[in-house]
This record gives C-alpha cells, structure tokens and sequence, in this order.
C-alpha cells in the first residue's frame, strides 16, 4: 500500500514538473566551516527512495552518489560530515570551499525515476596574505601580522551555476561588501583600497588591502554577502597583536580569524 502510495506521489510530482516546466532550482549560501541543512523538495514518505547527488562543472570526477536509497556512500571523501535528516535532507558539517557546487535529491520508486530536486551550493571564503609572507590562507599560524606590514583579505564566492557573475550581480542582486564593526562600507574610507574581480572557479572575489596601524589592535572587518540588501551570510575577521608583534618572529596567534552567520535561507530563482 505504501509502495502505491508512493507511486501516486511520483505521479503527482511529475506532472507538476511538466507543467510548470521545472523540477526547482534552489541556491543556499553559507560561509566556510558553518554547518549547512539541503533541502530535498521532492521526498516521498521515507528516505529509502531517496539518491542524493553531487556535481561540479569544474571537477575532474563525474557525479559523485552521496546518499543511495537513504544509505551514506562510505567511499565519498566528504561522508564523515554528511547526514540525512528525517525528512530526507542532507546535512553538511563544516562546508569548505570544495562543497560548492550541485547537490540533486532523486527519488526512486519500484525502479522508477521521479524528477529531480536540485539544491545550488553557494560558498563564501576568506583567505589572508601579509607583505611579510609569501603565501596566503586562511590560516593564522601561517601569516604574519604585524603594525606597518600590508595585508590583504581576500573574500570569495565560489559558485558553480552555469550563469555568469553579471547575472549574480545584476539580476540575482548578490553583492560582497567589506565592512567595519559598525556595519560601515569600507569603500568610504581612502585607507582601503577595495578591488572587485573574477575567476573560472569564484564568481566575485572582493579583496581589501591595507598597512596595518598600531590602533588596529582588536579591529573588526567582515565580508559581508548581501541579496538584494538583505544579508545572507558573512566572515570576520579581527586583528590581534601579541606581546612582540613589531619583531620579525612570526605570531601564530597574531591574527585571528572566525567565521559567523545569519542562518543560512533558501532561495529559487
């Protein structure tokens, strides 16, 4: 009985797809290392029907099965931080910038494929370089911070959607803006110099870069990602300065950096 139930679901499904002309197309964004909740619009009564799919336009591997008949694939690089919820969705625990990309829920019913649930990752990052180190990450242990060196934050949106970054920006309205503790838009003071730019892999990379002042001790700069001014998500970053920051010894506590969110929302476009 269940079974037929479930067929009649199928059925349901599929012609509201063919009438509408869309199975749903929905686009999460969320920082680097927050917790994300993909929503499966299309489950049935349980998840045994249930094949969640990941794939990426720039990845070298093919679609990659996450979820198969509501069971995690152990052999997924990702599977430790991957769970499914009561209600079919997929969780993910602490989201790096190689979560981006298409995550499809498919229903399975008796060997029938039902239409597909397709949810657009979308992932905001924060790396940082010094002009007294070479490298740049995210990491504090590995960039020098210190009063009168040059540093650079650079924010990036990593998407994978098959639009263009001029789409994002001027349809979709999704805008990087740096900011201070009071939420001012750092464009306005001359001390930052503010680049806008793109790549094959981050729709908008926004970099700030500035000399580092004595008083920025404890300061406060977030990169914020706004939708159609509504904030969405967004990184912080503070400076912290240790006992010796004006040596040339590198400080692994000399910058800090955390990540923080207003809770993530689900948008079809």
């Amino acid at each position: 009985m269940a079974d037929k139930c479930d067929l009649c679901l199928l059925g349901l499904i599929i012609l509201s797809s063919l009438l509408t002309g869309t199975s749903g197309y929905d686009h999460v964004f969320i920082s680097f290392g927050e917790n994300v909740s993909l929503s499966c619009n299309n489950a049935l009564s349980d998840c045994n029907s249930t094949t969640w799919i990941y794939s990426n336009s720039f990845s070298d591997s093919a679609e990659v099965d996450l979820i198969t008949g509501g069971i995690k694939n152990k052999d997924s690089e990702r599977h430790e931080r991957l769970s499914l919820e009561s209600d079919c969705s997929l969780n993910i625990k602490n989201v790096t910038e190689e979560d981006y990309g298409l995550y499809t829920c498919r229903q399975y019913v008796n060997g029938k494929q039902g239409p597909d649930a397709d949810v657009s990752l979308h992932v905001l990052h924060v790396s940082v370089s010094s002009s007294s180190s070479s490298s740049s990450s995210s990491s504090s242990s590995q960039t020098e911070i210190s009063p009168g060196h040059s540093v650079t934050l650079s924010c990036q949106l990593y998407t994978d959607t098959g639009f263009s970054c001029d789409y994002w920006v001027r349809y979709v309205g999704v805008e990087l803006l740096w900011v201070n503790q009071a939420g001012v838009d750092l464009k306005t003071d001359s001390r930052y110099q503010i680049l806008s730019s793109s790549d094959q892999y981050r729709c908008i990379i926004l970099t700030l870069t500035t000399t580092l002042l004595n008083e920025d001790d404890n300061r406060e700069w977030r990169c914020q990602l706004t939708h159609r001014d509504q904030l969405e998500t967004s990184v912080r970053y503070t400076v912290k300065y240790s006992a010796q920051a004006n040596t040339t010894t590198p400080d692994t506590d000399s910058y800090h950096s955390n990540t923080i969110t207003k809770g993530h929302k689900t948008h079809n476009y």
